[in-house]
């Protein structure tokens, strides 16, 4: 029997110290705390990144809105060629120029109804392709990154990232892009029209553009917090809710209903206050810019009819002024509606900038390695823990620093009480963590060197839950390996026993397991993912707790599957109950992050120590 001492680590296993869950209980401020910063100029650069491959389709659709403005502001000028000219020529039986404004006001309308088409259909493509790429990018950057994030980020958070905060981003493009585009538009041709045609009334027309401003930036900077603070109520609620659900059994079984109707409701009304603050924000800009933009026409008509009543102003300019301004100012609300979109919408893209600005914390290695060729007749490699030490990033030791070897197609119990580090030792040979310091080796090549689908081919995890997804039985058995053939995956089911259960299935191997596999049983469901895990092949396999859930005769079933899976292969059998221990050809014996004893398990039993003690204890249960 063999010893390996090591300091005693202050970190409980599987766990992540001072790591905040997202559990939407509170009034909501671990929410706040655990926003994931964006970096400098991190939002913008997603921005230009999403849109860069559409620029061309984005020029052609700014064209389309430019000429669509262009064409939609003649119709003033027309009112004012009529009123000045096109009448009076018409009181002298002249009526060419009145046919004339006619006919030109149909083809601008018609003109601009047919840009403005164009413009919604070709802007409705780019947003659309804007979103898919988006909700990709979630997508795949929530798969890639480490097992130590999605402890510490609950899958509610990023729901919300790809729901809620997309369709932020959604009503932006789909409306305020474009109505802060037409605002724009339409104030610099109105501002140059109308200084072309009265350079007294442009001038007092733009000088009003002062106060609109600072109205909007003012807007602006207090909408912006309010919009931050909403988007991250509606998040607490999405996490509290698909948690309820998630958790819907304990919730039952510890009368947890009215608590959390509690709970949601207090989350609730927050969202409640934000969406009102928001409100509130929305109608002191509205009444502020209205206020600002009548007082400016009421100024500009009384001084354009003095002037008119002196003869040094034509009614018509005076009249086109006043159509002007009037499309000039009644954007104004508009441009509010865009600011709204606008802050909802940045405020959600700086979340998801901060999102895919993390990193995984086991990434890809630059220049990856194969591992060797097999040695011998068996798929087993050896495995290495070469001065390995494991602590968490908030500084809790889980592993003191250890040298562990096990030989290629040994099978390796670990066994201790809740806590000791099995289950750390298990996600550092599948490379969920990386080790502090030192290496693991997988026949010799640092796992950190292998690429990821080389090292998923090398080792497999079957877990104490195991998690089937929606689909068929064959689907989920061959998700280790897609192109396997019916013959191969029935072949694995066989040799496991899941054949019989699965044929005797209403529709057999083509039967849909439903949501986490919840149309078999549990102890069906571990045959499902050993029979995954033999068809997948793999030189080293970890079962982590395989059959603590399960009751005896379902145990005995697995026990009989296992023998099966690890014949041949490197094996490491993370245990409660000592049974099963009985099919391992070594045990390990875990406290408090070291291994305290190793040896063969008749060796174990026969001594004075943890183990003997721990078996005495189990096999007094048993009578």
């Amino acid at each position: 029997m063999t010893t390996t001492t090591a300091s005693t680590p202050t970190a409980e296993d599987d766990e992540l110290p001072g790591a905040r869950r997202e559990d939407g209980g509170g009034d909501g401020d671990a929410f706040d705390r655990d926003v994931l910063p964006a970096p400098p100029g991190a939002t913008a650069a997603l921005l230009r990144s999403l849109l860069a491959p559409l620029k061309g389709r984005a020029a052609v659709t700014t064209l389309l809105l430019l000429f669509q403005q262009a064409v939609a502001q003649a119709g003033p000028l027309l009112v004012a060629y009529t009123i000045d000219n096109a009448v009076p020529a018409f009181r002298d039986h002249r009526h060419g120029p009145l046919i004339a404004v006619a006919v030109g006001y149909l083809l601008c309308a018609l003109l601009s109804g047919a840009l403005q088409f164009a413009f919604i259909e070709a802007s409705a493509r780019v947003s659309q392709d804007v979103l898919l790429d988006l909700r990709s990018r979630i997508f795949r950057h929530a798969q890639a990154l480490s097992i130590d994030f999605h402890e510490r980020y609950t899958s509610g958070r990023l729901i919300s990232r790809s729901t809620t905060d997309v369709e932020s981003l959604r009503e932006l493009l789909n409306e305020g892009l474009q109505e802060l585009v037409t605002v724009v538009l339409s104030f610099v041709y109105i501002a140059a029209l109308l200084l072309w045609l009265d350079l007294g009334l442009g001038a007092v027309a733009v000088a009003s553009f002062v106060p609109l401003y600072l109205l909007v930036r003012l807007y602006q900077r207090r909408a912006g917090r309010v919009y931050r603070a909403r988007s991250t109520a509606i998040a607490a609620v999405i996490v509290k809710f698909v948690e309820t659900m998630n958790g819907i059994r304990p919730v039952r079984a510890f009368r947890r209903e009215a608590a959390n109707d509690g709970e949601f409701a207090a989350l609730n009304r927050r969202h409640e206050r934000t969406n009102g603050d928001a409100l509130l924000e929305m109608a002191r800009y509205v009444v502020g810019s209205r206020l600002v933009a009548n007082t400016a026409v009421a100024g500009i008509v009384l001084w354009g009819a003095y002037r008119v009543a002196s003869g040094s102003l034509e009614l018509g300019v005076l009249a086109a002024a006043v159509l002007y301004l009037r499309r000039l100012y009644d954007p104004i609300d508009r441009l509010g509606m865009f600011l709204n979109s606008y802050q909802s919408a940045a405020a959600s893209l700086e979340k998801i900038a901060g999102l895919l600005a993390q990193t995984p914390s086991v990434p890809e290695p630059s220049e990856p390695r194969g591992l060797p060729p097999a040695r011998g007749d068996f798929p087993g490699r050896e495995v290495v823990f070469d001065g390995v030490r494991f602590a968490y990033r908030t500084g809790g030791e889980v592993l003191p620093r250890f040298t562990l070897t096990l030989p290629a197609g040994q099978t390796v119990a670990v066994v201790g009480s809740t806590g000791a580090g099995k289950s750390t030792l298990a996600k550092l040979l599948a490379r969920f963590y990386d080790p502090s310091d030192g290496r693991v080796l997988l026949d010799g090549v640092d796992l950190r060197e292998l690429s990821v689908p080389e090292l998923r081919r090398g080792v497999v995890m079957v877990t104490q839950e195991a998690f089937l997804f929606s689909g068929t039985v064959a689907d989920n058995i061959a998700i280790g390996r897609p192109d396997a053939t019916r013959e191969e995956i029935e072949r694995a089911a066989k040799a496991i026993g899941a054949h019989e259960f699965i044929s005797a299935l209403p529709d057999g191997y083509d039967t849909d397991v439903r949501k986490r596999g919840g149309r078999i049983s549990a102890g069906q469901r571990q045959l499902v993912a050993f029979a995954r895990a033999l068809l997948a092949d793999p030189a080293v396999l970890i079962l982590d707790e395989a059959t603590s859930s399960l009751d005896i005769p379902g145990e005995r079933a697995v026990q009989r599957a296992m023998s099966t899976v690890l014949h041949g292969r490197t094996a490491v059998v993370i245990a409660h109950r000592l049974s099963t221990v009985e099919i391992a050809d070594r045990v390990l014996v875990m406290e408090h992050g070291r291994i305290v004893e190793d040896g063969r398990p008749a060796e174990l039993i026969a001594g004075t120590g943890r183990f003997a003690d721990l078996h005495k204890a189990w096999r007094e249960s048993l009578a």
